[in-house]
């Protein structure tokens, strides 16, 4: 009996420990932000009500389509994953995971992923499969290349913006792109401030494995934190644009102007200290931003 009890809680320990890699094999937390703005995207389609079926295979969808991306980004990575502090622990680059899996997963979720975004339109489905093209085997190897790499990698990183658009579409109807090109200039430009304060937090970590990704060659400088600015300062006024077109109503337009003023400020302090922790509330600061404006837009929507 006492056997028995061990080898059900071994057996239950493994499968936990397999469900936990698979958790860090998509980078969850990740994607699901990701899939958020997918979601609330396709819910501001004028006309399109909320449907808990519908919106939940549309997060299915999504989830695996990006977790597809992830798998690729950490198959490729595995040698400067296992580099870094704060990836050396994934499960393939910890060899918990072999890379046959991991593409196996990647190729799996990609085909079901993309299957399900082809049920509520075309466009959606391609445009899923140009972000995980774009993430996995452009941005990914790019990296290590050049830090035009957050560039190339805020198109893909926005993309779910027009994907959830598009998956409100109508067959057989013409449809108007606007606010899935507005949704996408949001998520666009609130990656750099966001990402570069990852990459100022992470610069050591960054470094070891090679990567380049903060706009100057030599690491966290005024520069960066200047760029930082410029962006969260663009932001303003594509914040307006929801309003303009009349995708939601006033109420959403003064909060989404407040928020980007606090990205600028907290941008600004970061050019004025020049610290990891000035970048920390940086890269805090855009974690809530994103989730404020599009529940936000959401909330106020006028269609």
């Amino acid at each position: 009996m006492q056997e028995k009890k061990t080898i059900s809680n071994s057996t239950s320990f493994a499968l936990a420990s397999k469900v936990k890699d698979y958790f860090l094999l998509i980078k969850f937390t990740l994607s699901f932000m990701v899939v958020f703005s997918s979601v609330i995207s396709y819910l501001l389609v004028p006309n399109v009500q909320f449907d808990l079926i519908r919106v939940l295979l549309l997060f299915v969808g999504g989830m695996l389509v990006t977790g597809s991306a992830n798998a690729i980004n950490q198959v490729l990575e595995k040698d400067t994953d296992a580099l870094m502090k704060r990836t050396a622990k994934r499960p393939i680059a910890s060899g918990r995971m072999s890379m046959a899996e991991g593409w196996t997963f990647a190729a799996i979720s990609a085909i079901a992923g993309c299957s399900i975004m082809y049920s509520f339109s075309m466009e959606a489905a391609l445009l899923s499969l140009l972000s995980l093209i774009l993430y996995g085997f452009v941005y990914t190897p790019l990296k290590k290349v050049n830090s035009i790499a957050v560039l190339v990698g805020a198109f893909p990183g926005a993309l779910p913006c027009l994907i959830g658009w598009t998956a409100g579409f109508e067959p057989g109807l013409h449809h108007n792109w606007t606010g899935g090109w507005i949704l996408f200039a949001i998520q666009f430009l609130w990656q750099f401030p966001h990402f570069w304060a990852i990459a100022w937090v992470a610069h050591k970590d960054y470094s070891t494995a090679g990567f380049k990704l903060l706009p100057s060659d030599k690491g966290p400088t005024k520069f960066t934190a200047l760029q930082a600015i410029i962006y969260s300062a663009m932001m303003i006024p594509v914040g307006l644009l929801p309003y303009t077109y009349h995708i939601s109503g006033i109420t959403s337009m003064w909060i989404l102007l407040a928020c980007n003023l606090f990205m600028v400020f907290v941008s600004v302090m970061l050019f004025i200290k020049m610290d990891i922790a000035s970048a920390r509330k940086v890269m805090f600061s855009s974690y809530f931003y994103l989730m404020i404006v599009f529940l936000s837009l959401y909330a106020d929507k006028l269609q």
